[in-house]
């Protein structure tokens, strides 16, 4: 039997759920759908923004760890440290986006993980303020408590990342798992226009939309949380057709997938279609100039 660690317990710690709501309604209140939003959650990157931020918090802060253990008298791990508060802001913005979108387990961790963070820029507001009246002793235990909290606070961060999948394409495995020759889907007649319609090819689920522009094959799970497309809905932006996640509400362009809006970053996996003797077929996308799986 697996032994259940302290992150697992977290993660089911429903008592946790109070506290975690309200963070996540706020967010929510605070963080509507739009640009700002879209900018937070790295859709112009194309992956997660929060990660990328969070590596500039904390290398700012190992770097005055480092500074106060090889005793430097300096004033430079105080700048580091200031650096790193003042990362902290845009870091914190990005990592809160995505939390206001994560599963209830993920935002259970997730408000132990702002915690520590937050009790760790107190620990380091304290470090300078000991720093500025001549008490560096004090600074830097009080700097060093700070940096403890912040690896707390980065396994808790790695552990939603690379274990919880919070910020993952979950479509990544298409182009490997995906049909690569045609297979069939069904009678091109079957799928009325304007209506998603889930099939299965092969190893993988796909949802199927038919328009006056054509038709269109797309894997049904969505890249941000693998939510069931086929049962979102479909809209427009602009001359766009559009499929709209059901869960946390992303917004792929339907003829290449692209996403519109957040908070997916990975764009949805289209696939090639064809229509052979009155058959819809489908296999993964062949890039020209790219060997298939």
């Amino acid at each position: 039997m697996r032994q259940i660690g302290l992150v697992d317990r977290l993660a089911a710690a429903r008592g946790l759920d109070t506290v975690a709501a309200a963070v996540r309604d706020a967010a929510q209140r605070v963080l509507r759908q739009g640009t700002a939003k879209d900018l937070l959650h790295g859709v112009w990157l194309g992956h997660p923004l929060h990660p990328a931020l969070a590596q500039l918090t904390v290398g700012c802060f190992t770097g005055a760890a480092v500074l106060d253990v090889s005793g430097d008298r300096g004033d430079s791990a105080a700048r580091l440290i200031r650096w790193g508060m003042l990362s902290s802001l845009p870091t914190a913005a990005a990592g809160i986006a995505d939390y206001s979108d994560a599963h209830e387990e993920q935002q259970r961790i997730g408000v132990v993980h702002a915690a520590a963070n937050s009790a760790s820029l107190l620990c380091y507001g304290l470090s300078l303020a000991l720093r500025s009246t001549g008490r560096s002793r004090g600074g830097v235990l009080a700097g060093l408590a700070g940096f403890t909290l912040v690896g707390l606070s980065s396994a808790l961060g790695g552990d939603l990342s690379f274990r919880r999948a919070v910020g993952a394409n979950h479509a990544a495995e298409v182009p490997h798992t995906g049909p690569g020759d045609w297979v069939d889907l069904g009678r091109f007649e079957d799928f009325p226009d304007g209506e998603l319609v889930r099939r299965q090819a092969g190893l993988i689920p796909v949802v199927v939309l038919s328009s006056s522009d054509g038709i269109t094959v797309l894997h049904d799970r969505c890249s941000h949380m693998a939510a069931p497309l086929h049962q979102g809905e479909v809209t427009g932006e602009g001359d766009e057709r559009c499929v709209v996640c059901p869960w946390h509400g992303s917004v792929f362009r339907v003829r290449d997938g692209a996403v519109l809006h957040g908070p997916a970053t990975a764009p949805q996996p289209v696939l090639d279609v064809r229509v052979d003797h009155g058959r819809l077929q489908t296999r993964v996308r062949v890039i020209p100039g790219v060997p298939a799986s």
